[in-house]
């Protein structure tokens, strides 16, 4: 191929024939594809090749980064599981609380109940008893009345005064039994 350049150089341009040294014929266009062969080698090492790198290293940065995010979606979406299942443990939790406080409120309400039963069971009782001892002792004191009365009168009756602790035991025992008499049906 050397010798082929050489040639077209140095030879004397025959008429009609090609000058690569006369422009305008085309030799324009010889030396372009000339100095771009010898300078294609030169460019491609100097400049394709770190750009090629560069490409390079872009892609597999680009893919790392794509497997990258494709992995922090998968963890993304487990982690949400993860949250979902332990939200859900801890409403489950959250009710069973509830529940269990409810069964304790529940608990004391009865508990409270029947200790204001028992409470007003026992003042009834307690109410009952102070009446009937009340009314004990009314009629105790009525009987002390009519003891009287009925000495007064029998002593008014007889003219005398019936003072006697023998008239008075007498006149009580005809009350008591008047009264055992009265009650006896009644009840």
């Amino acid at each position: 191929m050397t010798t082929f350049i050489t040639l077209a150089l140095f030879a004397p341009a025959e008429e009609g024939g090609f000058n690569p040294l006369d422009l305008s014929q085309g030799g324009g266009l010889f030396w372009t594809v000339v100095i771009f062969a010898i300078a294609l080698v030169p460019i491609w090492k100097l400049v394709m090749g770190p750009i090629t790198k560069g490409l390079t290293e872009r892609d597999e940065r680009v893919n790392a980064a794509v497997l990258a995010a494709a992995q922090a979606s998968k963890d993304a979406e487990s982690a949400k599981l993860a949250v979902q299942q332990q939200l859900s443990l801890a409403q489950l939790e959250a009710s069973k609380l509830v529940e269990a406080a409810r069964a304790r409120a529940e608990a004391v309400e009865r508990s409270l109940k029947d200790d204001a039963s028992k409470q007003a069971a026992a003042l009834l009782d307690r109410a009952r008893t102070e009446i009937q001892a009340e009314q004990e002792k009314a009629i105790a004191a009525i009987r002390r009345e009519v003891v009287d009365v009925t000495m007064q009168a029998a002593g008014a009756v007889l003219s005398r005064k019936v003072d006697a602790t023998d008239d008075r035991r007498l006149v009580e025992e005809l009350v008591g039994a008047a009264g055992s008499s009265k009650k006896g049906p009644r009840s």
